[in-house]
């Protein structure tokens, strides 16, 4: 967990950043961050299932080790990993601006 002071510090850095970056650039960045951010979550929903990836039904040890360093896969295979985890998936569509507006679910699976 992050203290005050390193929380103010990053929000600092963010600021700073902006001042010698490129927005196009940061933008780029944040979004690269998420993906390899998305690997993590998969390979962590697994895990904390406590399944192996050997044990994953339907899907080869290979198989699953793909889907965990893809950062884009088909949402059928998304679908089909997180359920031989033991999960159901909802995507949504949430408003990047108007934060009032409600998420509208584009899926449940």
């Amino acid at each position: 967990m992050l203290k005050k002071k390193q929380k103010k510090e990053l929000k600092n850095f963010d600021t700073d950043l902006a001042k010698f970056v490129p927005q196009d650039i940061i933008n780029q960045a944040k979004a690269e961050a998420q993906k390899e951010i998305f690997k993590l979550k998969l390979a962590e929903l697994r895990q904390n299932q406590g399944i192996k990836q050997t044990d994953v039904d339907g899907f080869s040890q290979v198989s699953v080790s793909r889907i965990e360093s893809r950062s884009d896969i088909k949402i059928s295979t998304l679908i089909d990993y997180v359920h031989a985890c033991g999960f159901d998936v909802e995507i949504k569509a949430v408003p990047r601006r108007n934060k009032k507006k409600e998420e509208f679910v584009l899926l449940k699976a």
